[in-house]
């Protein structure tokens, strides 16, 4: 085959696939749009135990955005989002009994999902979780 008849196939191809998609769009309703996280990264939480901290845990907390909410519009709270996390901590610590090298996931998902409508708005986060923890020292409790 020639090189202009695999062009004039290939435009003809996309045309038709163009086409296609345009005509079947036309009689459907419009997809909803994905649902983008917004990742706020390395937040330090104490394991305190005893009235000593133990370890701390750096976590990558994950919020799902409602519907309207773009990660770029909830850039500038993050910072508040870090605070009222970081103060959570220290006020009732996340720790799991007999394990300082993690924290208490559902703990910190109740937290910020409590706080998310004071901080951003109602309807702005719909969803926590904690996608990564990693311990600072990777011991755990001491056996004595």
């Amino acid at each position: 085959m020639r090189r202009r008849d695999l062009f004039t196939v290939g435009t003809l191809a996309l045309a038709g696939a163009a086409a296609t998609a345009s005509s079947a769009s036309a009689g459907e309703p419009a997809a909803p749009k994905p649902v983008l996280p917004l990742d706020i990264a390395g937040i330090g939480l104490p394991i305190i135990s005893e009235g000593r901290i133990r370890n701390y845990v750096f976590v990558t907390v994950r919020l799902t955005l409602g519907e309207g909410h773009t990660p770029d519009s909830l850039k500038s709270k993050v910072p508040y989002f870090r605070d009222a996390l970081v103060r959570a901590a220290y006020r009732t610590p996340f720790v799991v009994a007999n394990d300082w090298t993690r924290i208490n996931d559902a703990a910190v998902n109740a937290m910020l999902m409590a706080a998310a409508p004071t901080l951003a708005g109602p309807g702005a986060v719909t969803r926590v979780e904690v996608a990564l923890q990693s311990p600072r020292r990777r011991t755990s409790i001491r056996s004595t």
